[in-house]
């Protein structure tokens, strides 16, 4: 273990998360694959290895310092990307079955090579948009816990992720500067689609001191049969 995985461990534990070497060395892959695959197609603007563990890692995992992830079996990430925040989440919570949602396919296709390089069960990865795949039954309502990082606003964000969350689950939204006028802003999607804000965390990241935000939405009712509306209309015209 050198100073950068000291440092990252310790930085998780004094939030209580503990990673075993096992884990460590499933991020060491995880970076060096981005890093890798980043190289052919844009992933990612951080490439320096302190700052893809501080700005994507622990940022990723900062969620758990918020929700109990040890009582959250499903969970879906929706517009992952490079698999932030869901494949971090995994690696610390094994437990966890993933399912990420992606636009666009090479996305999927690195998501995949990290699944098998890691050797991750439970990860199903969907190449589709979130308005045509929470429209299918076996995704609609069903997840204990779903999660966008840094994808769109938060009134867009609401239609994309919301349907897919389980009656009694939670949509987390990670942001990075304030984002108290979104909130407000999204106020009507959130009554239209059956959500309540529950929580507005605030943190700053190691080392470097830039801004976070968490806002949690819980679910109180299945979703309206008229939402998600087709793939584009939401951020056209998002519910304000």
């Amino acid at each position: 273990m050198d100073q950068v995985q000291s440092e990252f461990q310790s930085m998780l534990r004094d939030h209580g998360i503990e990673v075993n070497a096992e884990q460590l060395t499933q991020f060491e892959t995880y970076f060096k694959e981005l890093v890798s695959w980043n190289e052919k197609m844009n992933l990612t603007g951080i490439t320096e290895r302190e700052q893809v563990y501080v700005k994507h890692f622990y940022d990723s995992i900062s969620l758990a310092f918020h929700l109990n992830m040890r009582g959250i079996h499903s969970l879906a990430d929706i517009g992952s990307g490079a698999g932030f925040p869901g494949i971090p989440l995994k690696i610390c919570f094994p437990q966890l079955k993933l399912t990420i949602v992606d636009s666009l396919n090479k996305r999927i296709h690195f998501l995949q090579n990290i699944a098998d390089q890691l050797s991750l069960d439970g990860v199903e990865l969907i190449h589709g948009r979130a308005e045509d795949i929470a429209r299918k039954p076996q995704y609609r309502d069903q997840f204990d816990l779903v999660t966008a990082r840094a994808v769109a606003r938060m009134a867009v964000l609401n239609e994309f992720c919301l349907p897919f969350v389980k009656v009694g689950g939670v949509f987390a939204a990670m942001k990075g500067s304030d984002p108290r006028e979104e909130v407000e802003e999204a106020a009507r999607s959130m009554k239209v689609l059956n959500g309540k804000l529950i929580g507005n965390h605030h943190f700053k990241l190691p080392m470097e001191d830039s801004d976070r935000h968490i806002i949690l939405v819980k679910k109180t009712a299945a979703t309206p049969k008229a939402y998600p509306r087709k793939a584009g209309t939401p951020l056209k015209s998002p519910i304000v």
